[in-house]
């Protein structure tokens, strides 16, 4: 079973930033297209960036755009998430997740448990 683990959460002041990290199980990371999705209180969860195998191509939410930069590291089998200028509406738990190689946001595996993010104004 892939296990998924989320870390690097926290409380941070508006305009701040956070990197989060995820390592995953699967011995087929490297070829692997990942994903971050995000779910705030009361909301589906949604879409947030995610990054091709090769870590050469990159996909954005709107609302993250030119904020938030995704990486990988393939050699350790983990993912990250680059937050700069925090904004009190990226405040959700934040997760990982593989992805469908023919749409980069439809995630496509189990949920790992998650790391919160709250950003204060």
């Amino acid at each position: 079973q892939v296990q998924l683990v989320e870390s690097g959460g926290g409380l941070v002041q508006a305009g701040g930033s956070l990197r989060l990290s995820c390592v995953a199980s699967q011995r087929s990371f490297s070829t692997d297209e990942m994903g971050w999705f995000r779910q705030a209180p009361g909301k589906e969860r949604e879409f947030a960036a995610a990054i091709d195998w090769s870590g050469r191509i990159t996909l954005y939410a709107d609302s993250v755009k030119g904020r938030f930069t995704i990486s990988r590291d393939n050699a350790k089998n983990a993912v990250y998430l680059q937050m700069n200028s925090l904004k009190p509406e990226d405040t959700a738990v934040y997760y990982c997740n593989a992805v469908s190689s023919r749409n980069l946001r439809l995630p496509r595996g189990s949920w790992g448990q998650g790391t919160q993010v709250t950003v204060s104004s």
